[in-house]
C-alpha cells in the first residue's frame, strides 16, 4: 500500500491499514521526529476499539491499551532506548512473542529483537502537509 493523506483522513488510513489482510500484528513505523508515527498509531488503536485516552510512551517506552473486545495493544517508543540489552531487559521479544498488537516507533534502536514477520509503514512528510505512507507486509 502506498498513498497520500492528509491528518483530516488519518482514521480512513487506519482503517485501510487494519483491513490489509496481510498486515502483522507487530507493525514498525519509521519517519523523522514530527511526521505523525504517533498520531497514526493512536488512530489505529483507537480504530482497533480501545476509547481510553493514548498518549506517546516517549518517557515510560511501552504504553498498553485494552481495546472493547479485551484484545491488548502495547505502542512503544524506543527513542530513548540506548542499547539492544536495555530492550531485552525490559522484555520487548517477550512482548513481540506475546501474540498482541506491537505498534513500534524506532524500531532501527532494537534491529535485533524484531521479528522477522512483521509490518512495516513508513512516512514521509510532503511539501504540501499531506503525509506519504508506505506499507510492507514481510512474513516468513
Amino acid at each position: 500500500m502506498e498513498k497520500l493523506f492528509s491528518l483530516e483522513q488519518i482514521d480512513a488510513v487506519a482503517r485501510e491499514i487494519l483491513s490489509d489482510d496481510k498486515l502483522c500484528k507487530i507493525v514498525l513505523f519509521q519517519a523523522g521526529m514530527g511526521v505523525g508515527k504517533t498520531t497514526l498509531i493512536k488512530a489505529l488503536v483507537t480504530a482497533l476499539g480501545v476509547t481510553d485516552a493514548t498518549s506517546s510512551p516517549t518517557f515510560s517506552i511501552v504504553n498498553e491499551y485494552q481495546s472493547t473486545q479485551g484484545d491488548i495493544i502495547y505502542h512503544f517508543d524506543l527513542y530513548r532506548i540506548e542499547n539492544e540489552e536495555e530492550a531485552y531487559d525490559m522484555g520487548l521479544d517477550e512482548y513481540f512473542d506475546s501474540g498482541n498488537w506491537c505498534f513500534v516507533e524506532w524500531p532501527e534502536n532494537t534491529p535485533n529483537i524484531v521479528p522477522e514477520q512483521h509490518s512495516q509503514i513508513h512516512l514521509e512528510l510532503q511539501a504540501d502537509g499531506q503525509r506519504k505512507i508506505t506499507l510492507k507486509n514481510r512474513s516468513n
